[in-house]
């Protein structure tokens, strides 16, 4: 199993994603001999899951029943153990389009954190990149480490336990790209600007408060970085659903009925598509945004290093 390779098969060791709902799912390591607990019933390990396809259908002990997904990034960004606050898919998009990532890019990042992103750019930059990733705490480095070894990515990322601000990313001229997200990322912006390639590169810097991206932005400045621009990403989700709205009288309707031969008695117009319409009523498609929504989770600062 890989995050970056598709197997049709469950093996044992793999990390799978079991999903009881578009709003409940949860990931498992995949082990012969152990079960796991759902509220459908227990899923055994060794006569369940070990050599079934993913995506199949399993019948848990008390009859209900879960679906056995292959993880992803999206998969795992939704249900990561979380060590830190973490980047969700909305962000993780317009990171991923606005610091030009494909196959075979050099993407140096800090802070791993959780990983959400990380998975994301290994997946971007497979299978020829590599992704650099520098934590300064050394239990999550440790635990960064020994995910990447069970998700079968770890020939694609470098971890380094250090201070990016103080050490840098411990790489020179080779980056095609560099993410910070950290809570000082102005002091870290000359080491990001040496690890770039000479002929040029993007930065993006995350920061949840406007006063980190005001000196960020002056720190690019100074660094010669050009194309500085910032933004808010805000995803707004519509409710869509059929309404039946009431038709208004404007004196033509039953004329039009009879030049029409119209008889809404007869048995044979029952069976219309709009059958279940009330009188003088019709069927609309209304989209709705939802009362709730994300708001603000942070700012993301884009740069181009200059080839001055």
């Amino acid at each position: 199993m890989s995050f970056v390779e598709y197997g049709d098969t469950i093996k044992d060791g793999d990390t799978a994603i079991v999903f009881l709902g578009h709003e409940s799912m949860f990931p498992v390591k995949v082990q012969h001999g152990t079960v796991t607990q759902t509220k459908y019933g227990v899923i055994r390990h060794s006569t369940d899951l070990i050599g079934k396809k993913y995506g199949s259908k399993v019948t848990c002990s008390k009859g209900g029943w879960v679906f056995i997904l292959h993880p992803t990034p999206e998969l795992w960004t939704m249900n990561l153990p979380h060590r830190t606050q973490i980047l969700y898919s909305t962000d993780i998009s317009i990171i991923t389009m606005m610091l030009e990532l494909k196959p075979g890019s050099i993407v140096c990042e800090s802070g791993t954190g959780s990983g959400s992103l990380s998975h994301a750019l290994i997946r971007t930059v497979a299978p020829t990149g590599h992704l650099y990733t520098v934590e300064f705490h050394q239990q999550r480095a440790e635990k960064a480490r020994e995910e990447f070894r069970e998700h079968g990515v770890e020939h694609l990322v470098t971890v380094t336990n250090q201070d990016v601000c103080k050490n840098g990313f411990g790489v020179s001229s080779i980056a095609d790209a560099v993410f910070l997200d950290i809570p000082s990322p102005w002091e870290a912006i000359g080491h990001a600007k040496s690890a770039l390639k000479a002929e040029g590169g993007r930065i993006c810097s995350f920061s949840p408060c406007i006063e980190q991206v005001q000196r960020t932005c002056l720190a690019m400045e100074e660094y010669g970085f050009t194309e500085i621009n910032t933004l808010e990403i805000l995803l707004r989700v519509y409710n869509v659903r059929t309404i039946n709205l009431q038709i208004p009288d404007l004196g033509k309707a039953a004329e039009d009925n009879l030049s029409t031969g119209f008889d809404s008695s007869n048995p044979s117009n029952q069976g219309s598509p709009c059958a279940d319409t009330q009188p003088g009523t019709a069927q609309f498609k209304s989209g709705v945004p939802l009362r709730d929504m994300v708001g603000h989770t942070g700012y993301l600062t884009f740069a181009t290093k200059s080839l001055s």
